[in-house]
């Protein structure tokens, strides 16, 4: 069995979109991945359903630093100031200081970015720890493709909390979205990824955009194949309404019913975004 069933975020009222994870550790509970400040309410919810609060969380364990997955860090160790946060070193000092992120991504979503993401609180650099390849008795590995400051944490129970790197895969459905969103998509070094994901043969697959799915061979086969498909469309220089279109089109050939569960996960107009600036940076670099 899993060590924990994401607990539902219900990121803009909506159901398997964001989730994040309560699992124990060397020292004591801790969460992995938390979602954007808006959804701390659903938090709390999801801890109360489990018989806890969020002071029984010692530790914050974060995938990487993008909103949906550790938007809501400060304002949750503003509320427990104890909380001790985990996280690359790439992504500590945005932590520290989130104005750079902040001003990047409001230039993405525009007058969208308060309703999603609501305040940013910087995290005091007392309760950051940068990730080791220990993390209180998980194996912490970094795990780059869809940002260069992922990390991925392999539970001794088998369980592989992957946030982004494994892909988006709606429970109960089998599509698997390979989120590429800009700005540091590197194909090569996903690739990387999904064989040292591979390598280390993990019993199952815990995805922040959502669920937990054991079938972990065909899994990271089906996010190889997507990865590589859409790379080549947008590397051939399909535009970004064609290639919208035919994002969609591959999601509700294999789970018609959640296809707008993935485009809310993983929007398509970002994935195409973030695949655009991978090749157009390459061609820059050779030119």
């Amino acid at each position: 069995m899993p060590s924990s069933d994401p607990i539902d975020l219900l990121h803009q009222g909506l159901p398997r979109t964001v989730g994040c994870y309560a699992l124990e550790t060397d020292d004591g509970l801790a969460l992995y991945d938390c979602g954007p400040t808006p959804c701390i309410p659903a938090l709390k919810a999801g801890l109360a359903e489990r018989g806890l609060e969020l002071g029984d969380v010692r530790h914050l364990l974060l995938s990487h630093i993008h909103f949906d997955h550790a938007g809501a860090a400060g304002a949750l160790v503003r509320e427990q100031p104890s909380l001790q946060v985990h996280v690359s070193e790439i992504g500590a000092p945005h932590l520290v200081d989130p104005s750079r992120l902040e001003a990047s991504a409001r230039r993405l979503y525009g007058d969208s970015f308060d309703r999603l993401w609501g305040e940013l609180v910087a995290v005091p650099e007392e309760n950051l720890t940068v990730v080791g390849d220990d993390v209180l008795g998980l194996e912490c590995f970094r795990s780059p493709g869809h940002a260069s400051h992922h990390v991925s944490m392999l539970h001794d129970d088998g369980t592989l909390y992957a946030g982004d790197s494994c892909g988006v895969r709606i429970a109960p459905g089998k599509f698997v979205l390979p989120p590429t969103p800009p700005p540091d998509i590197d194909l090569e070094a996903w690739e990387q990824t999904i064989a040292a994901t591979e390598l280390r043969a993990p019993a199952r697959l815990a995805l922040t955009h959502f669920g937990v799915f054991d079938d972990v061979q065909e899994h990271l086969a089906r996010l190889r194949t997507t990865l590589l498909s859409w790379g080549e469309r947008v590397g051939h220089g399909m535009d970004q309404e064609t290639f919208v279109a035919a994002a969609r089109a591959d999601c509700y050939a294999s789970d018609p019913e959640d296809a707008p569960s993935y485009d809310n996960a993983a929007p398509y107009w970002q994935c195409f975004l973030g695949l655009e600036r991978y090749w157009r940076k390459r061609r820059e670099a050779a030119a």
